[in-house]
Formats: C-alpha cells, structure tokens, sequence
C-alpha cells in the first residue's frame, strides 16, 4: 500500500495504544504513524504497509494504526526554497508490548528499525530492491526481516545488496513456520 498525495478515506475512531483483542487474551500494542502531506514542503508517507485503522485527523494530516509485528515503511521527505532538505526512509516492525524499540519521530511509540537511510542516493536505491521484490509477487511487508537488515547494512557500506528471490522467500516462510 502507498499512501501519498492528499487523503481521501474514511475518518475511524481514534487510536488508543494498547487494545484487548477478545477475551482473555493479553492487550496488543498498536503503533501509530502520523502522515503529512503539506505540497512541495513535507511529506511523510508509506512505501508500504497494511494498516489495521486508517484515522483523518484534517486535510493534511493522518493517523495510520499498525498491528504488533506488522512490517512497513515510512518516508519522510522536506523541502524549502532551494531544494530537498529531507529524504529518509525507514523500514519499521511494529513491536509487541514488552519488547524493546527504537523510537523514530511521528512513530509512537516506536518499533524495531529493520532500516534506516537518509539522502535521495541511498533512499531512491531502496526504492529500486522494494519494487523488485514487489515484482516477484510478494508483499514487502511479508518479506524476510532479515533482507531488510541485509540491505541497511549493504547500502550503508555502499555495496549493492543481494536480490531477494523467491526460494529466500520461501526459506524465510519455513524458517517462521518452524518457529526458529
């Protein structure tokens, strides 16, 4: 899912941080993300991500809601007068309630950070491996957190990561399925 440009769903009731999910079950930590839209000034959106409420607070700004373990990732991009000021890209998992997290801003109340790049090099080179996983069928959020990881830490160094491929897929969804 990408959520870019002027916002156009419905409102929903407002997010509380921690919700019961039926009865006797724990609370589940719900993280919430704020998106901007202000043109040509700031934006902060999803490259993608499946949220669980969708929140219209005015027409510039909205609350995205996320499930604990769900995976996504948040943009944020600025600009003045001269040019791009901003250009950052974070690959969030939403944390469960107990574990540790990062805190990032206009994320609350954090998550783990699977990766984080600032600059339009880096961030638009993220954008080029997420479509090609996207191209093989699969939804980024579902993707092996550790490619993410992989990733962060290739372009950091300024190497090209290893492609995702669909038999790393699968390695991954057995890997999960066994619980390892």
């Amino acid at each position: 899912m990408s959520v870019a440009g002027p916002f156009s769903a419905s409102a929903e009731p407002s997010a509380e941080p921690v919700r019961q999910c039926g009865q006797g079950s724990p609370p589940q930590r719900i993280t919430t993300v704020e998106l901007t839209w202000i043109e040509q000034s700031t934006e902060r959106w999803l490259r993608f991500g499946a949220p669980i409420r969708d929140q219209i607070l005015d027409r510039r700004r909205r609350l995205l809601c996320f499930a604990e373990n769900s995976v996504f990732a948040f943009v944020r991009w600025a600009s003045n007068d001269y040019g791009t000021i901003l250009s950052r890209l974070a690959i969030v998992r939403a944390v469960a309630t107990g574990e540790a997290y990062s805190t990032l801003p206009c994320i609350a109340p954090g998550g783990e950070i699977l990766l984080q790049l600032n600059g339009w090099p880096r961030v638009r080179q993220a954008f080029e491996l997420i479509d090609t996983v996207e191209d093989l069928g699969i939804d980024p959020c579902i993707a092996s957190p550790d490619y993410w990881r992989h990733m962060h830490n290739r372009l950091i160094a300024g190497h090209r990561p290893r492609r995702y491929t669909l038999a790393r897929h699968r390695a991954w969804l057995m890997r999960r399925e066994l619980g390892a």
